[in-house]
């Protein structure tokens, strides 16, 4: 309920929180949202950014969070001892004479589609601070820093902030997209690196917290209460276009840009393409199935639709919910990795990456989507005492795909016990660069903060080795 007489909060920036938050009752989807879109188109605008041609007009990346160990995913060791090799062996691949582990049968038969890089390296054992440093591009100060949270000194963008500083929708959605939830450590602090830092929060790429794998799958964010029906929603949307001369100036713009940027706002909440792009029983069945029913194989099917409706740049962070074990949650399988790749790691992610591979070529978009897997770090080299591996940032794989990635690709070696990079050495920098190029955006190009100092978009150079 919009109150004229109380009191309202303040914000940093001198508007009233109740006017964002409450007017209309549209959250940050109502009012807040065009000047989102408004500030974001402005900074797409800027002439300081070189944009090469895209070979790619979207990216999706799979986040598996914890680390996963190189020995069993993209990187085996064969030759090595077992507790270095680990219990599963290698498994031949579509590309001859490479080799995944055998818990990626699937996608083994898609190798001819990947490039992988084996020497990723961040240097960096802490799930935060090695997390910040792959997400950005930049090295977090301190490294080796477990449990930081966002802040000064590390407030560098994730890349899909920069990607929505410099790519314009394509379509009612914003430009990039996480899902199904931020990334935290066992103590609920979250990583930083994950939203738009110094950028400023009016390209911060949007979070949907959502289990789409539940039977009551839903995102609240695009769902109107009971008590808003199609008349009052626009009756609000009339509303804000009465109250916009009498906003504040930082959030006042043009009448026509102003009515624009509004329609998109609530053709997001009403019905159109955009709120069905959250949908997933709009998809066949199978084709659900074939994805996976868990919780990140639904969420990657998720990210297939969102880019499909035009998002640029969508994460999907491997899912955490509340029965992983304390000991080896998610990824970071310090006790029984054994097991818990067998029966719950590799299954799941082998599923949905090989459908995603499958479902973006059948529709002709792989070509011009790039897909990337990527992690915070690796794992030791060698066992220990519960069965696991720890934290290794010295040495671990990514695997890349689809618009201007060239298929069946090996970059960079580790050494024989997959414990440190022998050949090509990549940085999370590198990395960027290369999901920036493909993207057709210039690695080098320079970016402005909110108080107006230039930033590179990237600090490193573009992988050639691997683009077709």
């Amino acid at each position: 309920m919009l109150s004229l007489q109380q009191q309202p909060v303040r914000l940093c920036d001198g508007v009233a929180r109740r006017q964002l938050l409450h007017i209309g009752g549209l959250s940050a989807l109502g009012l807040g949202l065009p000047q989102l879109w408004q500030l974001s188109s402005a900074q797409a605008a800027s002439p300081l950014v070189s944009k090469p041609a895209a070979r790619a007009k979207a990216c999706i990346i799979l986040f598996l969070m914890g680390g996963p160990p190189q020995h069993s995913t993209f990187d085996p060791k064969p030759n090595a001892p077992q507790e270095i090799r680990g219990a599963w062996g290698p498994i031949a691949t579509s590309v001859p004479g490479l080799q995944l582990c055998e818990l990626w049968p699937r996608t083994a038969l898609l190798a001819d589609r990947l490039a992988i890089l084996r020497a990723m390296s961040t240097g960096d054992n802490a799930h935060s601070s090695s997390g910040y440093y792959m997400m950005t591009g930049v090295p977090h100060a301190p490294m080796n820093a477990e449990n930081a949270n966002p802040g000064f000194p590390n407030d560098s963008p994730h890349l899909a902030a920069i990607a929505r500083s410099l790519l314009s929708p394509r379509g009612q959605l914003p430009a990039a997209v996480r899902l199904p939830h931020r990334i935290f450590n066992t103590d609920g602090s979250v990583w930083p690196g994950q939203d738009a830092g110094y950028l400023g929060r009016a390209v911060e790429p949007w979070l949907l917290n959502c289990q789409p794998a539940s039977a009551s799958a839903r995102i609240d964010e695009f769902l109107l209460s009971n008590d808003v029906d199609e008349r009052r929603l626009q009756q609000r949307r009339q509303l804000l276009r009465h109250l916009h001369p009498s906003l504040p100036g930082q959030l006042r713009m043009s009448d026509a840009g102003w009515d624009q940027l509004t329609d998109r706002a609530f053709d997001v909440l009403g019905s159109s393409p955009a709120r069905e792009a959250f949908e997933l029983d709009r998809e066949p069945v199978e084709l659900r199935d074939r994805y996976g029913r868990s919780q990140f194989g639904q969420s990657v099917l998720m990210g297939r639709r969102l880019v499909e409706a035009g998002v640029s740049l969508v994460q999907v962070n491997w899912y955490r919910g509340p029965d992983e074990p304390s000991d080896a949650p998610c990824w970071d399988s310090h006790a029984r990795e054994t097991q818990r790749l067998k029966d719950v790691l590799c299954p799941s992610a082998d599923q949905a990456l090989a459908a995603l591979l499958e479902d973006l070529s059948e529709r002709g978009m792989l070509d011009e989507t790039l897909v990337v897997v990527m992690s915070e770090f690796g794992r030791t080299p060698r066992m220990n005492a519960a069965g696991g591996r720890d934290h290794w940032g010295h040495v671990f794989s990514a695997v890349m795909a689809g618009g201007g990635i060239k298929g069946g690709a090996v970059y960079g070696a580790s050494d024989e016990i997959g414990g440190s990079a022998k050949e090509n050495k990549t940085s999370p920098q590198d990395l960027t660069a290369t999901i920036f190029h493909c993207l057709g955006l210039d690695p080098h190009a320079v970016i402005h903060d909110t108080l107006g100092r230039p930033i590179p978009i990237s600090r490193g150079e573009v992988i050639q080795g691997i683009l077709s």
